[in-house]
């Protein structure tokens, strides 16, 4: 946070409640304290605005009559933020990030808010094999190719076009070859704030030629809002008896795995924080939860309910659902304290959360988990909602 937040967020503090109940109103514009809540941080557009790579940058934001807010960049189809009424009715932000695009380009966690592709999580190797041909991608995580590569959707330009207050279309053209991947693949994600506080994500891609295909979002969440601490105490219940167990990389042995009797069984909910230092050889290898779940196919909104996440101070619940057969948590294991939110505070360990509606890891070198591969003449289409209550 530069000297002028802080002169601003110190005078704000020494103004008291009552000061503080009096600007309730300008809580949207993320000029007031509350008593149970951080300050939410005015995003200047202008701080948005650059070219990269030829194109332009820039901020947008979605609104809904409950004054909730989502703001996206198009830089990396990334959330910004994401303003949730708590239970005092005070807005929350409920989304970590930063400030400026430039503070995206130089963050050393590349994919905070970001629409991930072509294929979100690990491909074991950075090679797998399609019709005959084995393609090799550019190895980022170790051994392994994550989240689309070296240059995965969370670096590129998407274009972008604001249909309305509530919705926000997407577009990005990958062409054959990116990031080695075949096919020219043609996405289109559609993210749209409903009046019931839904943030809803509409994906959409055809190719020319048979190629592996996994978009999600990777919002990395604290319900309590952005740097207001860490996430253990959490509550989380996850619609999953079973899920992928993982070697000492991450890449999934190929086996599916009962929950029960482990520190994975959030079938209960459970804070995040109750078993995720217990001595289980699967929560060494991803230094706590980074693991798929495999959705027992919960049905609600028709769709299937993946998770329930409430945070302890807020109030705030976000319910899940999706179309995808699975769920990556991630409890925030890899976070350095090297980067900056928007709030000023620092991405400490376990500051935040991430919850992706996807297919499983490692899929195209897995037959037995549900198939990744997208052929010519077919359409991916898949959709998930985040839905907040209080």
């Amino acid at each position: 946070m530069n000297l002028k937040s802080l002169t601003s967020v110190a005078a704000i503090a020494a103004i008291g409640f009552a000061s503080c109940q009096s600007e309730t109103k300008k809580a949207s514009s993320g000029d007031s304290l509350t008593k149970d809540s951080v300050a939410v941080v005015k995003l200047v557009a202008d701080s948005f605005k650059k070219e990269i790579d030829g194109k332009q940058t820039a901020l947008y934001t979605l609104k809904n009559k409950n004054n909730a807010e989502a703001i996206f960049t198009n830089y990396g189809g990334r959330l910004v933020s994401l303003l949730i009424p708590n239970k005092a009715g005070k807005l929350v932000d409920v989304v970590v990030g930063f400030k400026s695009v430039n503070d995206y380009e130089k963050s050393t966690e590349p994919y905070f808010g970001a629409t991930i592709g072509r294929y979100g999580n690990r491909i074991a190797k950075g090679k797998f094999t399609l019709e005959g041909k084995t393609y090799s991608l550019f190895t980022n995580n170790g051994q392994n190719t994550l989240h689309g590569g070296k240059k995965g959707y969370q670096y590129v330009v998407w274009d972008a076009k604001q249909v309305n207050d509530h919705t926000l279309e997407l577009h990005y053209l990958s062409k054959d070859g990116d990031e080695n991947f075949p096919g020219n693949l043609d996405v289109k994600v559609t993210y749209t704030l409903t009046d019931d506080n839904e943030l809803k994500m509409d994906y959409e891609a055809k190719t020319d030629k048979a190629t592996p295909v996994n978009l999600t979002n990777h919002a990395f969440f604290n319900l309590n809002g952005d740097g207001s601490g860490e996430i253990l105490n959490h509550e989380v219940q996850i619609f999953a008896d079973e899920y992928t167990p993982v070697d000492s990389t991450l890449i999934p042995s190929g086996k599916i795995e009962k929950v029960a009797g482990t520190p994975f069984d959030f079938t209960k909910s459970t804070t995040i924080g109750a078993r995720v230092n217990d001595k289980n050889e699967q929560l060494t290898f991803g230094k706590g939860y980074d693991h798929n779940y495999v959705l027992n196919k919960t049905k609600a909104m028709n769709m299937f309910h993946a998770a329930t996440v409430k945070g302890d101070k807020s109030g705030i619940v976000m319910d899940i659902y999706t179309q995808e057969p699975g769920l990556q948590f991630y409890s925030g294991n890899f976070m350095q304290s090297k980067n900056t939110f928007k709030s000023g505070a620092k991405d400490d360990f376990r500051t935040a959360f991430a919850m992706e509606t996807q297919h499983f890891p490692d899929s195209p070198n897995q037959p037995s988990f549900p198939s990744t591969i997208l052929k010519p003449g077919q359409v991916y289409k898949t959709s998930s909602i985040y839905k907040f209550s209080n």
